[in-house]
């Protein structure tokens, strides 16, 4: 039977667990929890350590199990003793004599068996719960794991969709910029004909009259569009 503060311990230790999930940070609009992986089956091996009762109970067979056979070896001591006594209160009845040991012999035999089976069956319960609370921790250490697994795959996913977002905008950011330092760049110097303020042409063969207060048009560059 489970004692009481074993079943505290238990959940106390379940209930740290639960602590350890719900505090950890959530992944927005997956519906899932970032858990430290370490930290989780750090805990499920504090579970492990706390939780087998099954483990104390085939523990304290086994330590009955000595005490069981030396008291079966008592009785059966006991017994012969008791049939020695009998049977040598008698030693001038051969027939009862023979009939005293061969009881003995028979007692001692049924002692003997029943010993074995006491014993193969107490280790036969020992090992099923031994194979039973092995198979709970390796089903309760899977899916953990498998729910760590879960939660870091939709960790990638959403780690991925952030540095696509951030991508498109740093492209349309270096749009923006391309654009402005193309606005920001000189004009392209004047053909070997250029007009002229008054109408005139300018020949590059032919001397050029004296401008007249010719005033040079400065283009601004045009705002930049954030």
């Amino acid at each position: 039977m489970q004692h009481p503060a074993e079943a505290l311990d238990v959940q106390r230790e379940l209930n740290k667990l639960e602590e350890m999930i719900l505090d950890s940070p959530r992944l927005p609009f997956s519906g899932r929890t970032l858990v430290d992986e370490e930290h989780i089956l750090d805990q499920v091996d504090l579970i492990r350590l706390s939780l087998p009762a099954a483990f104390h109970e085939a523990e304290e067979m086994v330590r009955r199990k000595d005490e069981l056979l030396s008291q079966a070896e008592h009785y059966a001591q006991e017994r012969i003793d008791q049939a020695e006594r009998q049977a040598a209160q008698i030693l001038d009845e051969i027939g009862i004599i023979q009939q005293a040991e061969q009881e003995a012999r028979q007692i001692r035999q049924r002692v003997q068996q029943e010993c074995e089976a006491a014993q193969t069956h107490t280790m036969a319960e020992i090992e099923r719960m031994h194979r039973q609370a092995q198979q709970e921790l390796e089903e309760m250490r899977r899916l953990a794991i498998s729910e760590c697994h879960d939660i870091q795959h939709e960790a990638d996913v959403y780690a991925d969709r952030v540095l696509k977002s951030m991508e498109q905008q740093l492209g349309e950011m270096m749009r923006v910029i391309r654009n402005g330092r193309q606005q920001l760049q000189p004009e392209p110097p004047p053909s070997r004909r250029e007009q002229r303020e008054d109408g005139t042409t300018t020949n590059p063969g032919r001397p050029t009259p004296p401008a007249v207060h010719t005033q040079t048009q400065t283009r601004m560059p045009e705002r930049i569009k954030g």
